[in-house]
């Protein structure tokens, strides 16, 4: 058998209601640009609105003007979406409180994942969504997930319970000092004071 290998999300599609509701939250609120527009070609009555949420991939949303928004939380049972989360830069990460609150939209506040910032509201049909915002940049080369899987490493090996700002810094370090030559005999940490 041979794995069918996965090299990116493609895009996430959700069933919304009327066309200018899922425009005015994915666009109006997460500023995601509405990208093209065409009918769900598996059921006439639907339309597909595409919007980039910044990378250049797709969030898409069936509508139809039928449907109308429908207020409560979206199911958590097994197999159904908990949220999705989005990443922000930590600027905007800094304004998404007050900006939230500007629109009246009920938030969690932020909350501290050890390696990120989030904050949680649901979308107006009750899909809950997350801004995340790391609080590192990967050495050049690596993506966040590698230092995530170092960082794991790191925090395993010493018992901790989570990943928090230490493991980050310690994975940063060693993923360089694997992938960076020096001339130098002895590359330990030193005091030259």
């Amino acid at each position: 058998m041979q794995k069918l290998q996965s090299q990116c999300v493609h895009h996430i599609t959700l069933v919304g209601a009327d066309r200018q509701t899922s425009i005015d939250f994915w666009e109006g609120v997460l500023g995601m640009p509405f990208i093209f527009e065409q009918p769900n070609l598996d059921k006439a009555s639907e339309s597909h609105l595409y919007f980039d949420p910044g990378d250049g991939r797709l969030i898409t949303v069936f509508t139809d003007e039928s449907r109308t928004p429908v207020k409560r939380r979206t199911p958590t049972d097994i197999g159904c979406v908990h949220h999705i989360a989005f990443s922000v830069s930590r600027v905007t990460f800094l304004q998404a409180v007050a900006r939230l609150d500007e629109r009246g939209i009920k938030h969690s506040g932020v909350k501290d994942r050890g390696f990120m910032d989030s904050i949680y509201f649901e979308d107006p049909l009750g899909l809950l969504i997350e801004l995340a915002s790391y609080r590192f940049e990967p050495p050049a080369g690596f993506g966040h997930a590698d230092v995530l899987m170092e960082a794991h490493k790191i925090r395993v090996a010493r018992g901790d319970y989570a990943i928090a700002e230490v493991h980050l810094a310690d994975a940063i370090q060693a993923l360089i000092e694997r992938s960076r030559e020096t001339l130098s005999e002895n590359r330990a940490a030193k005091n030259p004071y």
